[in-house]
């Protein structure tokens, strides 16, 4: 049964933690928690959203206990030509470094909205958060996600052009 949640929690954990070795960590540290504690899941909410708060407690406690480790960084040689798929990779590993910058409570609410596609009442319902709470939260991360990605104006300002 867990097999086919695995990705899902993996995707949780990699975004939240921002590295395979402590996703890897809490991903399995959820997928123990799951089974440990299936008996606890009293059926109010979905099963996905249940499995959601798991994950996201397990990498959030994962990184807790174990800090954030410094990332080494390479030497980055310049190229003379951009492979559209290099390009892919290089900015999901901005939105990635940029993620790790944000405080939890906005980094969770992005990452359970925008990449795992929760609507705002299973996210509120995940974290035990009132829905206003929740759109605040994603309106805030988001906001701090453009202006750490290098566009700092508003979405409203954006759309207006």
């Amino acid at each position: 049964m867990l097999r086919r949640h695995h990705d899902r929690i993996w995707s949780i954990c990699r975004r939240l933690a921002g590295n395979d070795a402590d996703a890897a960590d809490a991903t399995q540290e959820a997928l123990i928690a799951i089974a440990t504690r299936l008996d606890r899941f009293d059926g109010r909410s979905r099963f996905t959203t249940w499995l959601h708060r798991v994950a996201t407690n397990a990498c959030l406690d994962e990184l807790r206990r174990r800090g954030r480790r410094p990332v080494p960084v390479e030497e980055i040689h310049p190229r003379t030509t951009v492979d559209p798929a290099e390009a892919r990779i290089a900015d999901r590993l901005d939105i990635d470094a940029a993620l790790a910058q944000l405080p939890e409570e906005f980094r969770v609410a992005v990452v359970l909205r925008d990449l795992c596609d929760l609507d705002y009442a299973a996210i509120a319902e995940a974290l035990d958060l009132p829905p206003g709470t929740v759109r605040s939260r994603i309106a805030r991360g988001r906001a701090a996600l453009a202006e750490l990605l290098g566009n700092p104006e508003a979405p409203d300002e954006r759309q207006n052009r």
